[in-house]
């Protein structure tokens, strides 16, 4: 065959790789076992999105299911999606512990597979802040919600512990090109920006989710078996050592500022709003 005539390769869709890496990164390591720490979160959102019995309710980014089990003990009815099939199996077998009927769909926040003003309430715990494009996930959402529904989930202030956290995994890891940095969903300005005029009685409260451990160099030893994004960072840095036990270093000073008693000391942001 002529170089004239050879087939020409079709570029690569960054934002399909994008996604694929990090549908890769949450099946890795054993994120039930760190989702068993979230329930609290999602006790408090839950409570804090006022579901009530019968509601439909949809859970993005659900990972294991804890806030999609929570509202179902509620009564509500409920979807829960997510980009990652081995998350969603333990999803299920969350669910069928408490005897729930929920219905899980495997999907991207970015296209949620459900018409116009589906749900009554649409949630999600540090879930759709992962979506490489802010602006489409909001509208998504926002679309998929009836009117007068609510909105509300929890993210990560950038100046607090997880937002540091994510913030020098960058700096050691470069996230794929376009990804717009996960802490931003943690300011309360930009998340005033990004719903903007879609929604009205826009609400922030903070919490603080608590995690047991011995020393910041148990912590990190743990994520570093369990947690997908810091199982990948340390698999990647691994072909560098010296960077590998700089960013070690630095994870464990940074958790040391956090550790009071034993106990890792993670404020997060809620936010809540209704469909105008």
């Amino acid at each position: 065959m002529s170089l004239a005539t050879q087939p020409i390769a079709a570029p690569a869709d960054p934002l399909a790789d994008f996604k694929a890496k990090q549908r890769a990164t949450w099946a890795s390591g054993n994120f039930g076992e760190v989702a068993a720490f979230t329930t609290q979160v999602a006790g408090h959102l839950v409570r804090y999105a006022g579901v009530q019995s019968g509601q439909k309710v949809l859970d993005v980014g659900t990972g294991t299911g804890v806030v999609a089990v929570t509202a179902a003990l509620r009564g509500a009815r409920v979807t829960g999606l997510d980009l990652t099939p081995e998350l969603l199996e333990q999803a299920r077998s969350n669910a069928t512990v408490a005897n729930l009927d929920i219905a899980w769909k495997e999907g991207d926040a970015e296209s949620l597979p459900f018409a116009d003003a589906s749900f009554d309430v649409v949630v999600s715990q540090f879930g759709h802040m992962f979506a490489p494009r802010p602006e489409v996930a909001t509208r998504e959402m926002l679309r998929v919600l009836k009117p007068a529904g609510r909105i509300a989930f929890a993210t990560w202030p950038p100046e607090q512990y997880t937002g540091k956290m994510f913030a020098l995994g960058a700096k050691y890891v470069p996230p794929p090109p376009g990804g717009q940095p996960v802490g931003l969903w943690g300011d309360p300005n930009v998340v005033r920006d990004r719903l903007g005029a879609g929604v009205k009685d826009l609400h922030f409260e903070r919490g603080i989710m608590r995690w047991p451990t011995l020393s910041p160099r148990h912590f990190r030893v743990w994520n570093e078996a369990k947690t997908g994004p810091t199982v990948r960072a340390a698999q990647i840095l691994a072909k560098e050592p010296a960077k590998l036990e700089a960013w070690r270093a630095e994870y464990e000073a940074l958790v040391s500022q956090y550790l009071v008693d034993n106990v890792l000391q993670m404020e997060y942001l809620l936010t809540r709003a209704t469909k105008a």
